[in-house]
């Protein structure tokens, strides 16, 4: 490995996003933060909520992976069974890519919409906003072939059709006017321009003008039948590692969701980093499922860790387990590589592994996995408190351009 690479795979490590996360979090228990208290008893409480909206949500606890397909399910439409008849003259493979290439576009466009944001889906005419919003509407554009460069074959992703993505295309398929505003939507479009640019790029190693070439990157061209949670990610990280907007980069190699924080600890060139990689963990967490679906089995999902987000976060800031030592802190729009912001996002993923085995206990449900603790869960709860306390809008505001969060 080169001697720059070192540090950027210790960055890009599931080990090292929990590492660096518990020292941070244990920098705010000390008392040493100028921004965030930790109460730990206050951690019942959070978990007394998330289990019972799990209870709520799913009586039977079968509770699915948090993933963007859950989106894909807003208002109780099955939309997916849409989508297997446009893919039903598709081998289980080529199906596959199509589900790698639907994730990886509608988990890029989404990341925070503001809360004027809306979306009327125009074969039910429901009004979707946020993340259901974002995802309704990414995937009718993904049927509709705004992301194929193949007339006749609308459902897959391709780099020269993202690369002929404008402004006012991406607009239309978000309904975005005056009076409906999308936050970061520039922010997007670059994203989607970077990623087609990647995709593209033929001196890559194993290089493919589509998302879905993961699919066989992963399982050999579908012969392998096991792949880790931790070979998904990775795959992802090297798949997207040069589409970040972030400013963080190490020896010139973009970082993406990874930041500074004096208490971030760590050895050699890689010390003081915080990385989260919230998306790109996201994004696995949501292709587990069309792996699944493809025969394959995703294996160690516990080296994942949870999301440190609006909602989970918010959770941790609305139950109290997390305060504010100055109240007016809430008001103004954080960098998110603010120290407040990277204190509250560490102590978030660092918490809910605290979380897990209380909501476990509390369910009678100890081998219930953190991705479906997140989707019962603390991920619901954190919405919920949001709604009752502040009309849906989160605890802190980030100046954000729509690819973090």
């Amino acid at each position: 490995m080169s001697r720059a690479g070192a540090p950027i795979a210790t960055l890009r490590s599931l080990a090292t996003v929990r590492e660096r996360c518990r020292n941070v979090t244990a920098f705010v228990a000390s008392g040493r933060s100028a921004h965030l208290q930790l109460d730990r008893s206050r951690l019942d409480d959070a978990a007394q909520r998330t289990a019972a909206i799990t209870r709520e949500r799913y009586p039977d606890l079968r509770v699915p992976y948090h993933s963007r397909w859950r989106h894909f399910e807003a208002g109780g439409i099955d939309r997916k069974a849409a989508l297997d008849r446009a893919l039903a003259d598709v081998d289980v493979h080529e199906r596959a890519r199509a589900h790698f290439d639907l994730t990886v576009i509608s988990v890029l466009l989404d990341a925070g919409a503001g809360s004027r944001w809306r979306y009327v889906e125009p074969a039910s005419g429901a009004t979707f906003a946020r993340s259901e919003g974002l995802g309704v509407a990414s995937l009718a554009a993904f049927m509709s072939g705004a992301f194929s460069a193949h007339p006749g074959v609308p459902c897959r992703v391709d780099a020269q059709a993202l690369l002929a993505l404008d402004a006012s295309r991406l607009a239309r398929i978000f309904q975005v006017g005056p009076g409906n505003p999308l936050v970061g939507l520039d922010g997007r479009l670059a994203l989607l321009r970077r990623l087609g640019r990647t995709l593209a790029d033929p001196t890559r190693p194993g290089a493919a003008a589509r998302p879905g070439a993961l699919y066989d990157a992963l399982t050999a061209h579908g012969t392998r039948r096991t792949v880790s949670a931790e070979a998904v990610v990775a795959g992802l990280l090297a798949q997207l590692r040069d589409i970040w907007l972030t400013p963080s980069a190490h020896d010139g190699l973009p970082l993406g969701d990874a930041w500074r924080h004096p208490a971030a600890g760590g050895e050699g060139r890689s010390a003081g980093w915080v990385p989260f990689h919230k998306l790109t963990q996201w994004l696995s967490y949501s292709v587990f499922e069309p792996l699944e679906w493809s025969g394959v089995q995703v294996v160690g999902t516990e080296a994942m860790t949870g999301l440190p987000e609006y909602r989970n976060g918010g959770l941790m800031l609305d139950t109290g387990v997390l305060a504010l030592r100055d109240p007016a802190d809430a008001q103004p729009a954080w960098p998110v590589g603010s120290a407040l912001i990277v204190e509250w996002r560490a102590a978030t993923v660092t918490l809910l592994d605290e979380l897990a085995p209380r909501v476990r206990a509390l369910l009678g449900a100890p081998a219930l996995p953190l991705a479906c603790i997140l989707e019962g869960g603390t991920w619901a709860a954190g919405r919920a408190l949001a709604a009752e306390r502040r009309g849906g809008l989160p605890p802190l505001t980030l100046d954000s351009d729509g690819t973090v969060f």
